[in-house]
């Protein structure tokens, strides 16, 4: 049976009202997950990502590189709180060398809210976290799964947990945030949120992955342990945003 801190708290396609709040208003962490979170739509594949920043009309949407996959060059759907799509395209001038992460731009006169950027590093382990994003599959029941392509907002998921690891030294790809919360497949680039609502990671790795211990390779080239491997692969893992805000300085 999933560890039940790591059932989602929040799944509904209530469609956010106000989406520009004062901020002199305090939001709950549900609200804000769906606010920042988008999820990106190519004719090859789909998955989330989060709003990081609005110059004019302009929106720019951090995500995984491995989101994007082979369609860089061809337009995408990002679809926003309130329902609407809007024509996304990946933004090539974004430089992450080594790093799971990438960027797409959309253009739109509504106001939407711009994720607030934390240092990761203020978490500590047994703290809490979120995780945000769009599943492309529904199971219906133990034989049957629906896709979610076209359920707009109500595909949306959140699932609350805690940090269950931080390494000294970064996985290859710069995944360094490991957590309890569940995550599945389309909900890679979307936030990892702290209890504050604040933006500390960018969801990639799910647990128990397919190629085994050797996804946990470190950037400096070496294995854990197999005991520590065995701690790691129960975790999702995650990249901390403060490794893109770095790589675009």
């Amino acid at each position: 049976m999933p560890n039940s801190e790591s059932q989602p708290i929040y799944s509904s396609s209530i469609v956010t009202q106000n989406l520009s709040t004062p901020p002199q208003v305090k939001l709950s962490v549900p609200a804000i997950a769906q606010q920042v979170s988008v999820r990106i739509v190519s004719d090859r594949g789909m998955g989330s990502g989060v709003i990081v920043d609005r110059t004019g009309q302009t929106y720019t949407v951090v995500t995984n590189d491995h989101v994007l996959a082979d369609n860089k060059d061809h337009p995408y759907s990002i679809l926003t709180a309130d329902g609407q799509t809007h024509s996304g395209r990946w933004l090539p001038s974004a430089n992450f060398p080594n790093l799971d992460l990438a960027l797409v731009q959309f253009q739109s006169q509504r106001v939407y809210q711009v994720a607030v950027i934390a240092d990761w590093k203020t978490l500590a382990v047994g703290d809490p976290v979120y995780a945000a994003g769009f599943p492309n599959w529904h199971w219906i029941n133990s034989d049957a799964i629906e896709e979610t392509r076209h359920w707009g907002t109500k595909a949306f998921r959140l699932t609350s947990g805690k940090v269950g690891m931080l390494p000294d030294k970064s996985l290859q790809e710069g995944y360094q945030l490991g957590y309890t919360n569940d995550i599945e497949e389309g909900m890679s680039g979307g936030p990892v949120l702290d209890r504050y609502g604040r933006l500390m990671g960018i969801n990639g790795r799910a647990k128990y992955p397919f190629k085994g211990i050797n996804v946990f390779i470190f950037a400096d080239g070496s294995l854990p342990s197999e005991e520590l491997f065995r701690e790691m692969e129960s975790l999702s893992w995650a990249i901390p945003v403060t490794r893109f805000q770095q790589a675009i300085r």
